[in-house]
């Protein structure tokens, strides 16, 4: 009895032994994890524009209002066409027709309402171009045009930058760069090594006025306000440690 009771104590000790070497082995199998962000950031200059304004014409007959809002336009176009700007760079949108009223009194001077009095016709020119310094002067010297009598109501430019995909790419790789630097320093400095990328999320892709306060949104900004501009994007890399 002494024997089988010997034997069933000495195989329960190696049960253990092989229970907890078998814990040890897992626990040292455990590796931990480090989660870094890294920024990419690249400066670049827009190479398209937008430019927009508007001009008019009133008259109490639409007809005459029409005739007039039509020679203004072709005076514009001459005038931008000896500036350098071309047939394909500039787009007329559809005529808006408005009407021009007048208050009306009574002849003891209470205000009776309104009357009409004639048309307001108004048009927009949208300029494209990919010459952005051209256009940009155009914009500045456009108030050339009142000398000929016509009001052109000039608007701010927009710029554009048509290589965005491109420029994700890079952005995206010096986004990934800078996080694995960051993990290797971080593991480097905690004593343990830099184990395989677990996981990747790349962040909001954002565009602001260069050496601008403007925020970062939740969606993304896309300044199209200035022709300087900065593109950044984060990326999130996990790894492995050991």
């Amino acid at each position: 009895m002494k024997t089988i009771n010997s034997v069933i104590f000495g195989l329960a000790i190696v049960g253990a032994a092989f229970l907890l070497g078998n814990a040890y082995i897992q626990r040292a199998e455990t590796h931990g994890t480090i989660e870094v962000t890294g920024l990419g950031t690249v400066d670049f200059v827009s190479d398209l524009i937008v430019w927009q304004g508007s001009f008019e014409a009133k008259n109490e007959n639409m007809q005459q209002a029409y005739e007039e809002l039509n020679n203004n336009k072709e005076v514009i176009k001459n005038y931008l066409a000896s500036k350098g700007i071309t047939a394909d760079e500039m787009v007329f949108q559809a005529i808006n027709t408005g009407y021009l009223y007048e208050d009306n009194y009574s002849p003891e001077g209470k205000y009776i309402g309104q009357v009409q009095i004639g048309y307001r016709l108004t048009q927009e020119l949208i300029i494209t171009s990919t010459d952005v310094e051209k256009v940009e002067k155009i914009s500045r010297e456009v108030t050339e045009l009142l000398n000929q009598g016509i009001k052109f109501y000039s608007y701010s430019p927009s710029y554009y930058y048509t290589k965005l995909a491109d420029l994700k790419l890079e952005l995206i790789q010096k986004a990934t760069e800078d996080a694995h630097t960051r993990a290797e320093k971080i593991s480097q400095n905690s004593g343990s090594k830099l184990g395989k990328l677990i996981d990747a999320r790349m962040g909001i892709f954002q565009i602001t006025g260069q050496n601008s306060n403007e925020d970062y949104t939740w969606g993304g900004a896309f300044n199209t306000s200035s022709k300087n501009k900065t593109a950044s994007i984060t990326v999130s890399l996990e790894y492995q440690v050991k």
